[in-house]
């Protein structure tokens, strides 16, 4: 048995990427995983690819928005009522919209704003209440060297991330004393779908910067949030672990 075993957690964005890394991951530690996100064929074959890998837990395939503040409060409303707890939280949902500041929109701007920053105060709003009364938790939000570093052509999604940090070190103070533990996992180049995009010329160029000398894996970032996620991790709140082969420092 894992060592999360019949944990419950919520995970979003977890139709690929890091988030699907994430899931697999927990439930591999015995974790009840609720994994959410927009796309539920995605989502079908996450929960696949745990049972093939003969996980301890079970990923639960959730349809949910985070752009939306009912859907969320409904998910919350439904895990409660199945589970009758969440341990863990894991807010990863992300999006870019990225263009230089003189020619970005308002709505390049509020689009990343709502998905990566507005969805992780409201789910964090909801599942904290619960986790007060059970006085314990875990919180994991994902942020990004983007956040810490800045990026041309990225100060919205910059900005967001860079929120999430402040907004993550003020709810680990909040909470500490509730036995809630709140901490940030920002990675640096990952293999994904969004790295996919990008010339490979450019990856190169990238790959140059980064003391490693190469882009991490998803399931590298996933192997940082569930150690945030356990008993190891049970002192440290309010902190930053940066996954991204040493680029920033």
């Amino acid at each position: 048995m894992g060592a999360l075993t019949n944990q419950v957690a919520i995970v979003t964005g977890a139709s690929r990427g890091i988030g699907k890394a994430i899931a697999l991951s927990l439930a591999q530690e015995g974790v009840k995983v609720v994994a959410c996100a927009r796309d539920e064929g995605k989502l079908a074959e996450v929960m696949s690819a745990s049972e093939e890998a003969g996980a301890a837990g079970k990923i639960i395939p959730t349809r949910l928005d985070v752009t939306s503040r009912s859907e969320i409060d409904a998910v919350v409303e439904q895990v409660v009522g199945a589970h009758e707890r969440i341990d863990i939280l894991v807010n990863n949902a992300g999006i870019t919209r990225d263009g230089l500041l003189m020619n970005m929109e308002d709505d390049q701007f509020e689009d990343v704003l709502t998905t990566n920053l507005r969805s992780v105060f409201w789910l964090t709003r909801a599942v904290s209440r619960l986790m007060v009364r059970a006085r314990r938790g875990r919180i994991i939000n994902i942020s990004s060297i983007s956040g810490l570093m800045g990026n041309a052509g990225q100060s919205n999604y910059a900005a967001s991330k860079a929120a999430v940090v402040g907004f993550s070190k003020s709810t680990a103070k909040e909470l500490a004393k509730r036995g809630i533990t709140c901490n940030v996992v920002a990675p640096g180049f990952v293999e994904t779908e969004m790295t996919d995009k990008m010339g490979e010329e450019v990856k190169k160029s990238c790959k140059t910067m980064i003391p490693m000398r190469r882009f991490g894996e998803s399931a590298e970032v996933a192997s940082a949030v569930t150690f945030l996620a356990g008993a190891g991790a049970s002192y440290i709140t309010g902190q930053v672990l940066v996954v991204d082969g040493g680029l920033c420092m």
